[in-house]
């Protein structure tokens, strides 16, 4: 079989969102390089790359290069980063298992919700009409709770990162102590964040079910058929 792909499927490699998801690998290993030795330098990079999943969707749909190459290295960069970003807290924090769950959550929810989705042959994993939960459907209907929930996430991860003092830190020690702080501002993002990382966990479960629930209900359809 000719793997050699046509001169304008390789195009597809140069879209603009593609080339900010370039970018945003280059980012994120540069900032995994420092993270040990320049904190600040790591949450800035970190962060600018997050904010750069937001830029390669909207370049996408304003310039009509939406692909599906894109929207597979789209949510690997974004699984592969908040991975190691988890894995890291999890050498700072006791008990660092908390955290290597997240990251168990994280991957099993969105592999299952992928190959569910190819399974029935839908356009997008987002593509969630059919859920009968009110909370899952809200989250994929609406961009900015979607949005709102992500980013808590990873402004928890970062702010725990960056108020970490020694490798026996309890996380829940240092949450308490984080919120108790006199500055009301951090006391605040750490709120906001608290609850939006809530909701996120609650999503990624209730995704991990209804995905497994509709890959057992492929093999039931399967074996019905003449």
């Amino acid at each position: 079989m000719d793997t050699k792909l046509p001169r304008t499927k390789l195009s597809v490699y140069l879209y603009i969102p593609n080339i900010i998801g370039y970018i945003r690998i280059l980012m994120n290993c540069l900032a995994f390089a420092v993270c040990f030795s320049n904190k600040k330098l790591f949450s800035i990079l970190y962060l600018i790359s997050f904010v750069c999943d937001a830029l390669d969707g909207y370049f996408a749909r304003k310039l009509n290069q939406v692909s599906t190459f894109g929207a597979v290295l789209d949510m690997v960069t974004d699984r592969i980063s908040t991975a190691c970003l988890l894995v890291i807290l999890s050498q700072v924090y006791r008990p660092g298992l908390i955290f290597l769950s997240l990251l168990a959550l994280d991957i099993a929810s969105h592999w299952l919700q992928m190959y569910s989705t190819f399974l029935f042959g839908r356009a997008s994993h987002k593509d969630v009409k059919d859920s009968t939960n009110w909370l899952f459907k809200a989250y994929y209907g609406n961009r900015i709770f979607m949005a709102y929930c992500c980013v808590s996430c990873e402004v928890l991860y970062i702010i725990l990162f960056l108020v970490a003092k020694n490798q026996t830190n309890d996380v829940i020690d240092v949450l308490v102590y984080t919120a108790k702080q006199q500055n009301s501002l951090l006391s605040l993002l750490v709120a906001l964040a608290l609850f939006g990382w809530a909701i996120k966990q609650a999503i990624n479960i209730i995704q991990m079910k209804t995905a497994a629930d509709l890959c057992v209900l492929y093999d039931i359809n399967k074996k019905q058929r003449p």
